[in-house]
C-alpha cells in the first residue's frame, strides 16, 4: 500500500513498485483510508508518508494498525523533523527515507524483506 497524498508522488511510488513486480498496489492519500484499509485487507508493506491529507498523520496511522497487526511500514517523507522521527522510532519502522526516494533506495530496502521469507 501507498499511503501518500501528492498525486505525482502517489505516481511515483506506484510506478517504482511496479517495476519491481509487485501488484495489487492500493494507494490512499489519509491516514483514516491508511487504517480502514488495514482492518479489511491484509498487506505485506506500507510506503507511508507522514503527513497526510487529513488529521491523521501517519505515525499515529501505523500505531493504531500495529495495535492491530503486524505490517512493515517504510516511512517516505518531506519532514525530516527529530520530533516526528523520534515519534516514528517509539513505534518501529522499516526505514525512513527522504523524498525524493529513487528506484535503487527502495529496492535496495524493499527486495531484502521479501527475500527473507
Amino acid at each position: 500500500m501507498i499511503a501518500e497524498d501528492e498525486l505525482i508522488l502517489q505516481l511515483m511510488l506506484h510506478n517504482l513498485l511496479k517495476k519491481m513486480g509487485f501488484t495489487g498496489i492500493e494507494v490512499v492519500s489519509k491516514g483514516s483510508e491508511v487504517i480502514e484499509m488495514c482492518s479489511k485487507f491484509h498487506f505485506d508493506l506500507i510506503l507511508m508518508d507522514i503527513i497526510l491529507a487529513d488529521d491523521i498523520d501517519g505515525i499515529e496511522a501505523y500505531r493504531i494498525i500495529k495495535s492491530q497487526k503486524q505490517v512493515p511500514v517504510i516511512y517516505i517523507t518531506g519532514n525530516t523533523d527529530y520530533i516526528y522521527r523520534k515519534r516514528a522510532e517509539a513505534l518501529g519502522f522499516v526505514d525512513y527515507l527522504p523524498k525524493p526516494v529513487t528506484y535503487n533506495q527502495l529496492k535496495d530496502i524493499i527486495i531484502p524483506l521479501f527475500s527473507k521469507s
